[in-house]
């Protein structure tokens, strides 16, 4: 299917709202989706699945404003065993977007996933790539580095490093990139979205306390519970590893691999790891041209008025 928007020149047709975990951006990005009778499409790689609520920070509550729900996308969309890839996300967003700009309504993108948001704002072409469980089942019986020498062979500058850290990830990278090099020629997206870019930063000290504050909070909101009811329904510790963070770890206390202690000290350093790489992705954006207009703290007045100026 090819989409095709045409901007007004000077104005924007997306508004996106960034920023690290923690930061506070869903509940000011619902804020201003109702005061601008938006709606909002999530692009967090981790809020499609259902069931894990807890874990991925969903934060449900935060859509609901003076007694009405903002209306939201991509968020519990397939179950945990499925796969949800940026192939995937890019073309539930493109269907959503064209959905709401012929109703005439803003689309509000938000989320943390640098990836996800960089493949809308910079219209990355994808191809489709379906699995393929041969091809599949050989990469998987190689090594990491046999991995990544097939994927440096197929591309040469690779847009996402923590593709070269995940052997899962890895072997995904090479069939999407195998897909890629086999695209015809006129594939592409007609695509024309004017975006305009907002980030919610705290400083580095406070931000990690809302970190940990936020880490304690839903562990007493029954995060714990979310993993052992996800387990028992089926899901493999091996599939809630691939999750990471607080799958990961819980699942490793769950099993009694770490003690309570122990899973809380790495689970609480890998999230505020995880969130110190969104902000250098976030950097990286902008050495790339992609100008964010940085907005500090949970100041709304700020972004509202911020926002305002470019419509």
């Amino acid at each position: 299917m090819v989409y095709y928007f045409k901007a007004i020149k000077m104005t924007a047709n997306l508004i996106v709202i960034l920023g690290a975990t923690a930061s506070g951006k869903t509940r000011l990005a619902a804020r201003l989706a109702q005061e601008l009778k938006s709606e909002i499409i999530s692009a967090d790689s981790r809020q499609v699945y259902k069931g894990m609520n807890v874990g991925t920070g969903k934060d449900l509550e935060d859509y609901l404003l003076n007694g009405r729900s903002v209306p939201h996308h991509l968020i519990d969309i397939i179950g945990p065993e499925e796969e949800f890839s940026l192939f995937a996300f890019q073309t539930e967003f493109y269907e959503i977007y064209a959905a709401l700009i012929q109703k005439k309504v803003l689309p509000v993108l938000v989320g943390g996933s640098g990836l996800y948001l960089e493949s809308i704002i910079q219209n990355y072409q994808l191809p489709p790539a379906p699995l393929n469980h041969n091809f599949r089942n050989d990469l998987h019986t190689k090594s990491m580095d046999e991995l990544r020498e097939m994927l440096g062979v197929l591309k040469h500058q690779q847009h996402n490093k923590t593709d070269a850290e995940d052997k899962g990830r890895l072997i995904r990278a090479i069939e999407i990139e195998r897909a890629r090099q086999k695209q015809p020629a006129g594939g592409a997206r007609n695509i024309n979205i004017n975006a305009a870019i907002f980030g919610i930063r705290w400083e580095r000290t406070l931000l990690r306390k809302r970190i940990t504050a936020r880490l304690e909070q839903r562990l007493k909101q029954g995060m714990i519970e979310e993993v052992k009811a996800l387990q028992t329904n089926g899901l493999s510790w091996a599939r809630l590893d691939s999750f990471g963070l607080e799958y990961r770890y819980i699942s490793q206390f769950l099993q009694h691999k770490v003690s309570y202690e122990e899973m809380f000290a790495k689970l609480n350093t890998s999230i505020h790891q995880f969130a110190k790489r969104q902000e250098t992705w976030f950097r990286r954006m902008e050495r790339k041209g992609i100008i964010i207009n940085w907005i500090n703290g949970d100041d709304y007045k700020l972004l509202k008025e911020s926002v305002i100026k470019y419509l």
